[in-house]
């Protein structure tokens, strides 16, 4: 038996798309891009705490680095979870529950006057509100609604997590230079609001709760039963770890993956403000170029979805690593000029997490859609112990060796490791002619 079409308000939407010949799962992705564009506010928020915690509570940058460090590694120890919940749940409670624990994180931080506050707040509650917001969502909505173009599917929303996460700070930057950094906090506050009432009206689990197909297919298909206890809960993305990690494959894209995070939002993300400053760049300047790395990185995620469903992605993943590694071990060399970082923010940011499908893709290859998002949760932990390695080991160096080029240099050259793995992985044989 399929659902019933939900009535109100998203009933009159999908008729005016059906009208239209549109699928309903594009509307699904834009709310999706929307409410992880959002919450990329959060994740993108701690580069311009840094400086002003410092002044204000005289706090070191190691001591809020680990707090950072914390919130990425919940961030990722939390997505497989995550899939679990929202495979039990849906993707609407799960959501929400996770827009209320990152607003009532920030809101907490407000008052915050100890390093261990930072800590509760910024590493626990809202590294597990943004876990469940991770790049599961997007996976979990591009697996459900499409059968077709679920690489650029990926691809979108992946942009919109990662360059949301660079193009608010800007915004943040001079909110906090002008006014103070818990006015810049309460504006996201405001934009998280936003975000969960999007979610609240809009969203749908599946294409079988509208009345229809997955995208590229032809057959209504059913939600499946799911009645987990909540021990089953628990246990689940514990058994598909066992059953992956016995697979050479799980293993290459877990540390892969972690060297992604490694090179990206634990180290450029978090420390890059405080890196500039120390260039003599200021924090306004230096999220503005963060601001154009993100709008390549939209242009270049969303082209590595694209070719994701084209071509071999084993070999898109090895020039990804290595054009990235030498990128970051080009920095240090640089003049921290206009120009130098201008090019930088191309280079780099075209490939910033141009990784991701390529790695969604082949996950879902070799463990299947039934298991893909819990997979791939446990992949993306890898991710953000790689992001909460970098943002650690970065304030260590600048805060003992007053100089991050240390940290650039680590993950650059695991940038270039990481490229020659990736190409261990044997291609997957062509299924045969009927």
């Amino acid at each position: 038996m399929t659902a019933v079409p939900h009535p109100a308000p998203d009933g009159a939407i999908a008729t005016f798309l059906a009208r239209r010949n549109i699928h309903y799962g594009w509307f699904i992705v834009g709310v999706t891009f929307l409410v992880m564009l959002a919450t990329a506010g959060a994740m993108g928020a701690p580069g311009v705490l840094i400086e002003p915690l410092q002044k204000e509570f005289g706090w070191t940058n190691a001591d809020i680095s680990a707090a950072m460090a914390l919130r990425l590694g919940l961030f990722g120890l939390m997505a497989p979870f995550s899939a679990a919940l929202i495979n039990r749940f849906g993707v609407r409670p799960v959501a929400l529950t996770a827009l209320a624990l990152i607003i009532s994180g920030i809101v907490g931080s407000l008052l915050m006057t100890k390093v261990w506050h930072l800590v509760a707040l910024w590493g626990i509650v809202i590294g597990i509100g943004t876990g469940m917001t991770a790049m599961v969502l997007g996976a979990t909505v591009a697996t459900r609604w499409f059968s077709h173009r679920r690489g650029l599917v990926v691809g979108m929303l992946t942009a919109s997590n990662a360059t949301g996460q660079l193009v608010f700070l800007p915004l943040l930057a001079t909110l906090t230079t002008t006014f103070g950094w818990r006015t810049a906090l309460a504006t996201v506050v405001c934009v998280l609001f936003a975000a969960a009432a999007l979610v609240a009206f809009f969203m749908r689990d599946r294409p079988s709760d509208v009345g229809l197909p997955p995208y590229g297919e032809t057959e209504i298909v059913p939600a499946p039963a799911n009645r987990q206890t909540l021990p089953q809960l628990v246990s689940t993305p514990l058994t598909t770890l066992r059953d992956a990690a016995r697979t050479p494959i799980f293993w290459v894209l877990f540390l892969t993956f972690y060297v992604c995070g490694l090179s990206t939002n634990g180290l450029i993300q978090t420390h890059w403000i405080t890196l500039c400053g120390d260039f003599g760049v200021a924090p306004v300047g230096a999220a503005g170029i963060l601001a154009v790395i993100g709008i390549f990185d939209f242009i270049g995620t969303i082209l590595s979805g694209w070719l994701s469903d084209r071509y071999d992605n084993r070999w898109l993943l090895f020039w990804y690593y290595g054009l990235r590694g030498l990128s970051l071990i080009f920095l240090p060399s640089s003049d921290f000029s206009v120009m130098s970082l201008s090019i930088f923010a191309v280079f780099y940011g075209l490939d910033w997490v141009a990784t991701v499908p390529p790695t969604v893709q082949l996950t879902a290859q070799r463990f299947g859609r039934e298991k893909a998002n819990v997979v791939f949760g446990w992949v993306f932990c890898g991710h953000q112990i790689g992001a909460a390695s970098a943002a650690w080991g970065a304030g260590f160096a600048r805060t003992d060796f007053l100089s991050y080029l240390p940290a650039l240099y680590v993950a650059g050259f695991a940038c270039l490791a990481a490229s020659m793995l990736v190409l261990t992985v044997r291609k997957q044989p062509r299924p045969a002619a009927a």
